[in-house]
């Protein structure tokens, strides 16, 4: 069964590690085998990473994009982990789940929790209380 991916104008999308940018109109491609596939709104980039769990994401994401296993993206996801749960405690049913799906092996789907974690972590850096 093929996978039907409809791209907006310009849109860009990674297939099997490779950027494709569609043109000025729509397109609908069918993807017959099973490549890992990302939509430009899910890609984040090193630049964007500007924050530990904008970085988690992007570890997973080259997780998901790149030869598994990779011991060294493995490291360094683990070390800011473990800083990041030094930091903020109330993470870890969140990072639980994300270290779930790696390790079984759905980076997809870690990727997707993943983004649960940035909104999270935005949610605790816009918290402002009011003062008495």
């Amino acid at each position: 069964m093929s996978l039907k991916l409809a791209l907006k104008p310009n849109e860009k999308v990674i297939i099997g590690g490779a950027v494709i940018t569609n043109g000025s109109t729509g397109a609908l491609l069918s993807i017959e085998n099973s490549v890992p596939i990302l939509r430009e709104k899910d890609i984040l980039t090193e630049e964007q990473a500007d924050s530990y769990c904008k970085k988690i994401y992007l570890i997973i994401q080259l997780m998901y994009l790149g030869e598994v296993p990779n011991l060294e993206l493995a490291r360094m996801y683990g070390d800011l982990v473990a800083e990041l749960l030094l930091a903020v405690p109330s993470m870890k049913d969140l990072i639980s789940s994300v270290t779930a799906y790696i390790l079984d092996g759905k980076y997809y789907q870690a990727l997707k929790q993943a983004q649960k974690l940035i909104q999270y972590e935005e949610e605790l850096l816009n918290y402002v209380p009011e003062s008495s």
